[in-house]
């Protein structure tokens, strides 16, 4: 850890960061739709400013990451912005790859040394979306954090909750964060919560859209074992979304074996 903080707290981020382009109305989602085709400098200079934001955290997760293709320059975002804001760890999942242009993924960036990372591609009618499940081992203990970005319509998310209930059945301490694309009112995030024995401790914290928050997509949401000292959105608007922070207290020393 890169501080005095005691190693049973960690600072968790979730972070959609539309591969580094912002958005200011609904308009440019088609006037500069072009963006999301090729290198723009814009793009750099929103990454430079997410990696100053991602710094202060421990274990962040990112959405909507690019692995390396022509609109990103052929820079992978995870790798450069885990050397830009100092992780020790990085680890990438690319689930939609279109040819050259694009390669459009799940991220996550820690300072803690996971003992696993395995990749799972989610059901659903459309390819593309996936999960990142990261496993972290100390005195006998194991912490299973899940990056994950879920559908856009009803009937495929609740066809990726059944997975991923199904997942997590057997684990005793998760953290499940990213873009759910669904608020915390809504009968699929009910249905969430209840199969995969998780809770969501701050409902209702807007995310979407950046320049006008209104809805909350993006969710952490963690095991009962886990107590949630602080939750926040943060105002940064480098994407079309707001990262959610969340600092936790686990029930183990996560770096007693370290």
């Amino acid at each position: 850890m890169r501080n005095s903080r005691q190693p049973s707290r960690l600072r968790l981020l979730s972070y959609n960061i539309q591969s580094g382009l912002s958005t200011r109305k609904y308009s440019q989602y088609l006037t500069r739709s072009w963006k999301h085709l090729v290198p723009v400098p814009s793009r750099m200079s929103n990454l430079d400013g997410i990696a100053q934001v991602l710094a202060d955290y421990d274990v962040v997760g990112l959405q909507e990451i690019d692995v390396g293709s022509l609109r990103s320059g052929f820079i992978n975002q995870a790798k450069y912005l885990a050397d830009y804001a100092g992780f020790q760890h990085m680890f990438d999942q690319a689930n939609r790859k279109i040819g050259m242009i694009s390669q459009h993924g799940n991220a996550l960036l820690s300072q803690v040394r996971p003992s696993a990372v395995t990749e799972h591609k989610l059901p659903g009618l459309i390819p593309g979306r996936g999960v990142l499940e990261v496993r972290f081992e100390a005195g006998g203990e194991t912490l299973t954090v899940l990056i994950l970005h879920l559908a856009l319509g009803r009937r495929g998310r609740l066809r990726q909750i059944e997975f991923l209930a199904e997942l997590v059945s057997d684990y005793r301490h998760v953290i499940m964060m990213g873009d759910l694309n669904c608020r915390s009112d809504s009968p699929e995030m009910a249905v969430l919560l209840d199969t995969a024995r998780l809770c969501e401790p701050a409902p209702g914290l807007f995310t979407f859209p950046s320049w006008q928050p209104d809805r909350q997509l993006d969710h952490i949401l963690v095991s009962p074992s886990i107590v949630v000292e602080q939750v926040e959105v943060l105002d940064c608007t480098f994407s079309d979304h707001l990262p959610i922070a969340m600092d936790v207290r686990l029930p183990f020393n996560l770096l007693s074996d370290e």
